[in-house]
């Protein structure tokens, strides 16, 4: 008698959704058995927009991801509200914290990232080691820490309920950290009519993805839309009051350089961290993430795979030590998760219900960056650290054939808040920034993701945006098999075709095609095609 093998899947975010929704096929036939354990009590729904709903630009409804009524109807079990506490894999078996175990014969994580906090006096810092684990209560294993009142990280909807109230009662918000999720609720506040503060120790915002110039334009543009920012300033400690009733909520920031910085709420943006803690427990190889093959499966362990940010992917080298640091890490993006999903399922799936197995998962492609932001506009991918005076000498490959070294073209316009790099080699873009200047850094993500060669004279680019600007003149950020949506790898001609099925707006489109479904800085261009395709329309019906 056969019997049917048992997927669990640890995890129900935007990435397990995937996982889940891409499985259905298998779990519909009968060939395997899905149970999902959600730590929150909720659908699942895109983290990526918890900003957008912390100032009231999105709904519940919008976030949504996945269908889970199908899934149930489709026979998978969930639990949610559940933590998983404990892995054993001689057993085969998860406990979750109301003691209950789940057998699995695949288990599957998807247990995302958890913000950072840092270090400071007037917060508890959790240490999240093996050592640490095994010193935790049963109960609080997989659990995040208590912040005090007044503090708050953003990563799930309580977090973004705690800042929505900020925002709504116009108060001081201060945060932590200069990044681009940082940027962007320190954006959106301020257009909402909050006071905002943004306080980080570098030289300028987003430092781990933008030059010195950039940065530097980036910090004007952040200034001008209502936003302050302190630089070169250590966080320290965080000071309480008391109020009548003796309870304590964030007063200030103290950095070390002995600026106090006054507010009613303190966002934690510091980065995040792979919730790894659960393979950590059970033995399995962790570095940045659970560390997996580029199968996503446990390096020590056939049975357990991993996803989304919790999976580091990387080569097992020959002479590794349990423990030792692995370079690399979990890419942060929710498109190579939705990827990784998508791949998963459709392997376990050609292994339990006998369909075709999917070509091998393809590398990640270099991270493009994006802020979305009502009034700034960023994008960056790629090494930009080059100054264009930095001459770099052509080399030999292995091969005898000479590569060019990499050059450098710069614009910058102070005044109206424009700033374009781009660093090519062989004529060939290998990285860029681009601050206000949204049509040119579309042409130039284009130009990037097909590895095509830019004009000889680079000066053309900046057409895109200026007063003189024609669309019907730009052929190519409009051909068919233009990537629109990074995310979800949606093409022009999909949307196109959705289009001409009646799509006439942008959630429509999302909803027929998934695009702008997941960053959402999308979400403009996919307004101009749909505007595009319908005027095109129009135009050809008979008068």
């Amino acid at each position: 008698m056969s019997v049917t093998p048992r997927i669990v899947l640890v995890g129900y975010g935007p990435v397990g959704a995937r996982f889940v929704e891409d499985l259905l096929p298998a779990v519909r036939l009968g060939a395997v058995a899905l149970t999902v354990v959600g730590a929150e009590d909720e659908e699942a729904y895109n983290r990526v927009l918890v900003a957008e709903f912390a100032v009231g630009r999105t709904d519940r409804s919008a976030m949504e991801v996945t269908d889970t009524a199908a899934a149930v109807d489709a026979g998978v079990r969930f639990v949610r509200g559940a933590h998983v506490t404990g892995i054993d894999r001689d057993a085969r078996t998860v406990t979750l914290d109301d003691e209950s175990v789940l057998g699995y014969d695949r288990l599957v994580l998807a247990t995302g990232a958890r913000a950072n906090v840092p270090t400071l006096d007037g917060v508890d810092a959790v240490a999240r080691d093996l050592r640490a684990l095994l010193r935790l209560d049963h109960s609080e294993q997989g659990r995040d820490q208590r912040l005090p009142d007044g503090v708050t990280v953003l990563r799930d909807l309580a977090d973004a309920r705690t800042v929505r109230a900020a925002v709504e009662g116009r108060r001081r918000i201060v945060v932590l950290g200069a990044g681009v999720l940082g940027l962007e609720i320190a954006l959106a506040a301020a257009e909402e009519g909050a006071e905002v503060c943004v306080v980080h120790h570098g030289g300028h915002p987003m430092a781990r993805n933008l030059d010195r110039g950039g940065g530097t334009m980036l910090a004007r543009s952040v200034v001008r839309a209502g936003v302050a920012l302190v630089a070169h300033s250590r966080a320290e400690a965080v000071t309480y009051r008391t109020d009548d009733e003796g309870e304590r909520h964030f007063d200030a920031l103290v950095c070390a350089d002995g600026k106090i910085i006054a507010g009613d709420l303190l966002v934690l943006s510091c980065g995040v961290s792979a919730r790894a803690e659960l393979a950590t427990l059970a033995g399995l190889p962790t570095s940045a993430g659970v560390l997996v093959d580029d199968g996503l499966r446990s390096w020590d362990d056939p049975h357990v795979f991993a996803i989304g940010d919790c999976a580091h992917v990387a080569e097992r080298p020959a002479d590794y030590l349990a423990g030792a640091r692995v370079a690399g890490g979990p890419s942060g993006l929710i498109g190579p998760g939705w990827r990784q999903a998508e791949w998963l399922a459709a392997s376990l799936s050609a292994e339990f219900a006998a369909s075709a197995p999917p070509p091998p998962l393809a590398a990640p492609r270099p991270a493009l960056v994006m802020l979305k932001a009502e009034a700034v506009d960023v994008v960056s991918v790629g090494d930009v650290e080059l100054e264009p005076w930095d001459a770099e000498p052509s080399t030999v490959d292995a091969d005898g054939d000479r590569v060019p070294g990499r050059q450098v073209s710069q614009w910058v316009d102070p005044e109206h808040g424009r700033y374009l790099k781009m660093v090519t080699r062989g004529g060939v873009l290998e990285g860029m920034v681009c601050v206000g200047l949204p049509r040119t850094a579309a042409e130039l993500t284009l130009l990037f993701e097909r590895g095509s060669e830019l004009p000889a004279d680079r000066s053309v680019l900046l057409r895109n945006d200026g007063p003189d600007y024609a669309p019907a003149t730009d052929s190519d950020t409009f051909a068919p098999d233009a990537t629109v949506c990074w995310c979800n790898g949606v093409t022009v001609a999909h949307i196109h075709e959705s289009v001409d099925a009646g799509d006439t707006t942008v959630a429509c489109v999302g909803k027929s095609t998934r695009a702008g479904t997941g960053c959402g800085g999308c979400k403009g261009r996919i307004g101009e095609l749909i505007e595009r395709f319908m005027e095109t329309e129009a135009a050809e019906l008979p008068v």
